[in-house]
């Protein structure tokens, strides 16, 4: 566990730099979890550390693999100094310990509610998993481990969110982009769903 952790943390450091600050959660019955932040010009970014050390598995298979199955961690990018986005570091780990509290398997496409703000008078209590590869490159593991892969988080609306719920993730994407929607603006409203 402490090694793949090693490697995740060598891996954030070298695609985000060295993080300017660092705090950790653990939740009763569940491993430690630490949120790592990275300021890149205007834009912070809040990286797991923590949820990749297991592998995620079908809560109801009775033969989970403890080897095996997708490892992921989560990574938030958000404008500087618009808002309390530090206050994110508990709902973070929050959804990074998912997989351990609840025996969900995160994956792009996936919907996460916290049900409530991400951080204080923030407009979103849920986020869509987007996919990995872009800003943090998967990182492979010996075999038979799968690799961790780094999943952006996108913070969405609660009109958003249930309009994703019944369009799916690609429509709720292809909006976005038609209207052009700035999804790291920590204070911005909810694109038009009509």
């Amino acid at each position: 566990m402490g090694e793949v952790l090693a490697l995740v943390e060598a891996r954030l450091s070298s695609a985000l730099g060295e993080p300017d600050a660092r705090a950790a959660v653990t939740f009763l019955g569940t491993d430690r979890i630490e949120v790592l932040r990275f300021i890149d010009g205007d834009i912070v970014r809040y990286a797991t550390l923590g949820m990749s050390a297991q592998p995620m598995n079908d809560p109801k298979d009775p033969l989970a693999d403890p080897v095996k199955g997708p490892r992921a961690e989560l990574v938030l990018s958000v404008r500087a100094g618009l808002a309390d986005t530090d206050n994110v570091l508990r709902p973070l780990a929050v959804l990074a310990s998912s997989p351990q509290v609840e025996g969900v398997i995160v994956a792009p496409g996936n919907s996460m509610d916290l049900g409530e703000p991400l951080w204080p008078q923030a407009p979103f209590s849920s986020v869509l998993v987007a996919e990995s590869g872009g800003l943090v490159e998967d990182l492979e593991l010996a075999e038979p481990m799968d690799p961790v892969r780094f999943l952006p988080l996108l913070p969405m609306t609660p009109n958003e969110a249930a309009w994703k719920r019944v369009h799916g993730a690609g429509e709720l994407q292809e909006r976005w982009l038609k209207h052009g929607t700035d999804l790291r603006d920590p204070l911005r409203r909810s694109v038009p769903l009509t």
